[in-house]
């Protein structure tokens, strides 16, 4: 009990400087913090919480899913998204009895080649621009079914001549019921600061995102529900744009009813698994949905779905997500364990 009210304690002097001032939604730094790396957790909405882990990508989620049953797993994962832009994740664990569990993972995001000019508008090339992130993460068991994780994430973006480097960090519990058929976890995730800014601009903070999650399973059914909340530090998430002339236009959530404004800070995802090496999953994100949405059409964004396999010794996983309007991205994921060979 000693350890579980520690973390707690942890987890509350993190959390309340954050919670001291508002976050407005759409602001961040480091977008590869925020991508959804397994193709799990993308086709059930793209992000979950609660739901137990079954490669080592999800950890990027909760840090808390992280237990022996990972040691000497190794995992790929890779996303063309939208555009030129693709992006990818690779990890391994160890376990080490009475001390806990550790993993390393490397995620990169490029955006591809981009065309460069002067003030005055004449071309002068080309330039690239990227993120790398390095992610350390231990668990350990805190008391019963309770298991507590937490990573460290630096990362590093070069847009052209210019870089910036930042540290984030999560952590998070998880809790599985004796049955196994329920599950929740909780998790700050992303809380940390820019180490050095883009040229002269100003050193600023992570926004963390606090989340909740929990995962069902019905007794003898072959189908799974799990729900996470996020953005809990958040109010409204609304944010800002700019129009042609450079003012500040402030989308109108006031509008909204009331449900809309809960449903933006949940995404749900359903499982149907008739075995153990299959699963056909699918998931929704109304917040996505709502922003990427256009007036006259909204199609099937926000809405995910995939399927995951086992051959041999290999569990192959791939989900589609419509983000946006103009295209589609597909998620694939690898992962096996080198002790089974």
């Amino acid at each position: 009990m000693k350890q579980v009210r520690l973390y707690i304690i942890m987890l509350a002097v993190v959390v309340l400087p954050h919670t001291m001032k508002a976050q407005r939604g759409g602001d961040a730094l480091y977008m590869l913090l925020h991508l959804t790396q397994s193709s799990k957790v993308a086709s059930l909405g793209g992000n979950q919480v609660g739901l137990p882990a079954s490669d080592l990508s999800m950890l990027l989620h909760n840090p808390g899913l992280l237990d022996s049953a990972f040691s000497k797993q190794v995992s790929l994962s890779y996303v063309p998204y939208l555009a030129d832009i693709s992006y990818g994740y690779g990890g391994g664990a160890l376990h080490f009895s009475k001390v806990g569990t550790f993993a390393l993972g490397f995620s990169h995001i490029g955006y591809g080649e981009m065309t460069a000019a002067d003030e005055s508008g004449v071309i002068t090339g080309t330039f690239t621009a990227g993120e790398t992130m390095i992610q350390a993460s231990y668990s350990r068991m805190l008391y019963g079914r309770i298991r507590a994780g937490i990573s460290v994430k630096p990362v590093i973006s070069r847009i052209e001549s210019y870089d910036s480097w930042g540290i984030a960090g999560d952590m998070g519990v998880f809790y599985t019921d004796s049955s196994g058929l329920f599950t929740a976890g909780l998790v700050l995730r992303n809380f940390g600061r820019q180490i050095t800014s883009y040229g002269q601009a100003e050193v600023e903070s992570l926004p963390a995102d606090l989340q909740a999650g929990l995962s069902f399973k019905p007794a003898h059914a072959p189908f799974r529900i799990s729900l996470t909340a996020q953005d809990l530090l958040s109010g409204s998430l609304d944010y800002e744009l700019n129009d042609d002339e450079g003012s500040d236009i402030r989308r109108d959530y006031d509008k909204a009813s009331d449900l809309e404004k809960v449903l933006r800070h949940f995404t749900l995802g359903l499982e149907f698994m008739p075995s153990q090496n299959f699963y056909v999953a699918g998931g929704v994100n109304p917040r996505r949905r709502i922003d990427m949405k256009t007036q006259s059409k909204a199609s099937t964004v926000g809405y995910t779905w995939g399927f995951g396999f086992r051959v041999y010794k290999f569990h192959f996983s791939y989900a589609s997500g419509r983000y946006h309007l103009a295209g589609t991205s597909n998620h694939f994921t690898i992962s096996t364990n080198l002790s089974s060979f």
